[in-house]
C-alpha cells in the first residue's frame, strides 16, 4: 500500500535530532511560552518574509485571532473562498460573523478576484485569501480590491509555508498571515500548532495579549482573550524540522514535476496548474478527473469517485480535498446556499483526487502510481 503521506518514514530521518530537542525541553521543566517558542517564532518570522511572528495553539485559532484583531466581530461579514477547508469558515462563525463564499479560479483551485467585489457590502470587514494545496491565492488583484475598499486582507497560509507569489513569500501579502502546522503539513508538529505573522508591530503585540488570557503582564488582562500558546515540546519539534523544510520542499517539487512527465498525455485528466512568477510547494497533488458515471455502485457518482476506488483496489491511497464545499456544508443551510451557486467550486468538489506525494517517496513508488492512475483511467 502507498499511502497518502508516511509520517514513520519522515521521522525516522530525523528521530536523534527530535529525540534531542525534547530531552532538552523536558529536562528545563519549561513548556509554555518559553525560549524554544520565542526562538521559533523569529524563525518562522525569517521564512515568510516578516518581522513578527506570534505562537498559537492551531491554525484555526490563528485565523480566529486574527480576525477578531484586525476588528471582525458580531454582524460583520467575511469574504472568503467556497472552496477550502472548513476551518476557514468555521474561523468567522466562531466569531459571530457571516462568511460570504465566493467562487475560485478552476485552474488554480484559490479564490477568483473577480468574484470580490460584488460581495463587498458596508457590513464587509475583512477578505481571507486561502493559499490551497501549496500555491497562493493571485495576490495582487485582492490586495489591489482590499486597497480601494479599505478592507485588511488575512492570508490562510496553512497549506503554503514557502510558496512564492513574484518574488514574495505568502504570509507576507496581507495584514496577517495564518500558518498550520498540523501533522500532516509541510512543516508539521506533533499535535496541533499554529502561527500568526505579521510586519505590523502594533498587531503582533496585542495578539502576543489576546492568545493568554487578554494578558498584557501577568494576571492583568485588558481585554478578553483566549487560551491558545504554542507550547515548547512543539516548538521544539518544529525547529528540527523546519531545518529540512527547504530539502523537503525541493523533494516535493522534484516528486510533482516526475508526475507531470508520467501523467500528462492522459485524456480526461487535468494536472495541477502553475501560473508564471509563482512557486508551488505541493502540499498536496491535485488533480480534476472529469465526467460522470451510470450505475447502481453506491458512493461511485463521479469518475473521480471511480478512478479513486480502482486505486484503492491497486493499493494506492488517494483523497478528495474537498468533497462539500462551505456553501453547501449543513453548517451553512441558514446562508440560503443552494447546488449552482458557486458553479466552480461544486464542479471542483466533484473532480479533486489527490495522489501520494510527499519527501519521502521513491521513485519507483511515483512509477507505481502513475501506472495504477493509468490503468484505474483506461479501465
Amino acid at each position: 500500500m502507498i499511502p497518502m503521506l508516511d509520517l514513520r518514514a519522515q521521522y525516522e530521518t530525523i528521530a536523534l535530532e527530535i529525540r534531542a530537542a525534547v530531552d532538552e525541553v523536558i529536562t528545563a521543566q519549561q513548556f509554555v511560552l518559553g525560549p524554544r517558542c520565542e526562538a521559533f517564532e523569529q524563525e518562522i518570522a525569517h521564512t515568510c518574509g516578516v518581522r513578527c511572528g506570534i505562537g498559537v495553539a492551531s491554525g484555526t485559532e490563528a485565523l480566529e485571532l486574527a480576525l477578531h484583531a484586525s476588528g471582525v466581530g458580531a454582524g460583520d461579514e467575511v469574504i472568503v473562498p467556497a472552496f477550502t477547508f472548513i476551518a476557514t469558515g468555521s474561523a468567522i462563525t466562531a466569531l459571530g460573523a457571516r462568511p460570504v463564499f465566493a467562487d475560485i479560479e478552476p485552474a488554480t483551485f484559490n479564490l477568483d478576484p473577480a468574484q470580490i467585489e460584488m460581495r463587498i457590502t458596508p457590513r464587509t470587514r475583512a477578505i481571507v485569501a486561502v493559499h490551497l494545496f501549496g500555491l497562493a491565492a493571485d495576490m495582487s488583484p485582492i490586495l489591489a480590491l482590499a486597497e480601494k475598499h479599505g478592507i485588511p486582507v488575512i492570508e490562510d497560509n496553512a497549506q503554503s509555508i514557502g510558496a512564492s507569489y513574484h518574488g514574495r513569500k505568502t504570509g507576507s501579502m496581507g495584514r496577517l498571515g495564518c500558518l498550520s502546522f498540523y501533522p500532516s503539513k509541510n512543516l508539521g508538529a506533533y499535535g496541533d500548532a499554529g502561527m500568526i505573522v505579521t510586519d505590523d508591530d502594533k498587531l503582533a503585540t496585542r495578539l502576543r495579549a489576546l492568545r493568554n488570557h487578554g494578558q498584557t503582564a501577568r494576571y492583568l488582562s485588558t481585554e478578553r482573550g483566549w487560551n491558545s500558546r504554542l507550547d515548547e515540546l512543539q516548538a521544539a519539534v518544529l525547529q528540527v524540522k523546519l531545518r529540512h523544510l527547504a530539502d523537503w520542499t525541493a523533494a516535493r517539487q522534484v516528486h510533482a514535476r516526475r508526475y507531470d512527465s508520467l501523467l500528462r498525455d492522459l485524456p480526461g485528466l487535468t494536472l495541477p496548474h502553475v501560473p508564471g512568477g509563482q512557486e508551488h510547494v505541493y502540499y498536496l497533488y491535485t488533480i480534476r478527473v472529469a465526467g460522470r458515471v451510470a450505475g447502481n455502485d453506491p458512493g461511485v457518482a463521479t469518475r473521480s469517485d471511480l478512478v479513486q476506488k480502482r486505486l484503492a483496489e491497486r493499493g494506492i491511497a488517494s483523497m478528495v480535498y474537498y468533497p462539500v464545499p462551505l456553501h453547501l456544508q449543513p453548517l451553512y443551510a441558514s446562508l440560503g446556499g443552494k447546488p449552482g451557486d458557486l458553479r466552480a467550486s461544486e464542479r471542483a468538489s466533484r473532480e479533486v483526487l489527490s495522489i501520494p506525494l510527499y519527501p519521502e517517496l521513491t521513485p519507483s513508488q511515483i512509477e507505481h502510481v502513475a501506472e495504477a492512475l493509468r490503468g484505474a483511467l483506461r479501465d
